[in-house]
C-alpha cells in the first residue's frame, strides 16, 4: 500500500506543479498570452483557463473535497489536456511541440487509477 501512495501524490503533485505553473503563466506571461492568440483563443479564455486550473489543484489536493468534486477535477482536466493537444495540432505546431500535452495526460491518468485504488481500498 506504501507504494500506490508514493505513486498517487508523486503523480497527484507532480501534475498540480505543472498545472499551477501554467495557471501563472496564463496570468503573467506575454508570451502564454501570445500562444492563446495563435490557438485563435480569446484573450479572456486564458484568464478562464487559469482560474478553472487553481480550483481543480486545489480540489485535487485537499483532502476535505468530496469524492465527487474531485472526479470533476479530473474529467475538467482531462478535457483541457486532450484539449490542448487538439490545438496544438489544429494550429500547425509539430507532433513533437503537441507531446507535452500526452504526457501531462499520462501524469493525470496515473493520479486518476491511483486515487481509485485508494478508493477501494
Amino acid at each position: 500500500m506504501k507504494k500506490q501512495q508514493i505513486i498517487y501524490w508523486s503523480a497527484t503533485g507532480l501534475f498540480c506543479l505543472w498545472m499551477i505553473a501554467n495557471a501563472y503563466a496564463y496570468l503573467t506571461s506575454a508570451q502564454a498570452q501570445a500562444l492563446c492568440t495563435h490557438f485563435g483563443f480569446p484573450g479572456y479564455f486564458r484568464i478562464e483557463l487559469a482560474i478553472a486550473k487553481i480550483a481543480g489543484v486545489i480540489a485535487l489536493l485537499l483532502p476535505i473535497i468530496p469524492a465527487r468534486l474531485k472526479e470533476w477535477a479530473y474529467t475538467g482536466f482531462t478535457i483541457t489536456v486532450i484539449s490542448g493537444f487538439i490545438a496544438h495540432l489544429c494550429s500547425g505546431d509539430s507532433l513533437p511541440a503537441s507531446l507535452s500535452a500526452l504526457v501531462a495526460l499520462a501524469i493525470l491518468f496515473t493520479s486518476y487509477y491511483q486515487y481509485h485504488h485508494f478508493k477501494s481500498i
